[in-house]
């Protein structure tokens, strides 16, 4: 059985720890985007830091449909936040790529906010004494829904071994609003919701990693693909092995 509370604390006082030895006195830095997991890590900071050295960063890629979320997020936890917008940097790269080779790829084009987000993000936190906090979960890393050294990235990851279930649970203990935590969460481009894009829901993909269990044959088989194909993404770069001779 979960018990919310208990993980709740247990990443309180990790965080608290992890600052002790990486980063005594720095600030926690977290991309907000009004999802669960943005919202949720942003709290989990402020009750084991306080409210002061957690700062959030919000960036539209021009306008933004739903950024008031992330408004209300910021101003719910009543943190210290900056708005940076990446249309600019955006446009650029895609069309010094377009320049070059007639027209960016979908695939570069829809990992490419992630990773401006990112380098985004540690430019802030390098401007604050900070350190980034990773915002992804244990579901999305299991199946690669996660941009390599876009939102994959950061410094810390309190979410990173609960599958999305778990992670509402927490945000539930944490008192956050429901719009903060049952928020689902679409892609951006085509307004396809994660699920929509993964072909299985969250609740499938948690029991499955939980209790290995898939009633479907072929989301199974979808899953462990995903999986397999994936795996790079949380492992460190390979590195050749060189060993000087005597």
């Amino acid at each position: 059985m979960f018990n919310a509370e208990k993980v709740k604390n247990d990443i309180v006082k990790w965080i608290q720890d992890w600052f002790e030895e990486n980063g005594k006195g720095c600030n926690a830095v977290i991309g907000i985007s009004g999802g669960k997991d943005s919202s949720i890590v942003a709290a989990l900071c402020v009750e084991a830091l306080g409210k002061d050295r957690v700062i959030g960063v919000l960036m539209p890629n021009g306008d933004q449909f739903d950024i008031d979320v992330s408004y209300a997020l910021v101003k719910h936890l009543d943190i210290k936040h900056y708005v940076m917008n990446i249309k600019g940097a955006f446009e650029g790269v895609v069309n010094e790529i377009n320049r070059e080779f007639g027209e960016i790829s979908v695939l570069a084009k829809t990992n490419l906010p992630p990773r401006l987000r990112m380098a985004m993000v540690y430019c802030v936190s390098q401007n604050v004494n900070g350190r980034v906090a990773n915002t992804c979960n244990l579901s999305e890393d299991w199946v690669g829904y996660a941009t390599r050294y876009g939102d994959g990235a950061g410094d810390f990851s309190p979410l990173g071994r609960l599958t999305v279930q778990e992670v509402k649970a927490v945000g539930r203990v944490l008192g956050l609003p429901s719009m903060f935590v049952d928020k689902t969460p679409i892609d951006g481009l085509q307004d396809k919701t994660d699920e929509d894009n993964l072909g299985f829901t969250y609740a499938v993909l948690d029991r499955y990693i939980r209790e290995g269990i898939c009633e479907d044959p072929e989301i199974k088989e979808k899953i462990d693909y995903k999986h397999k194909t994936n795996l790079f993404k949380l492992e460190l770069m390979p590195t050749f092995e060189y060993t000087p001779e005597d």
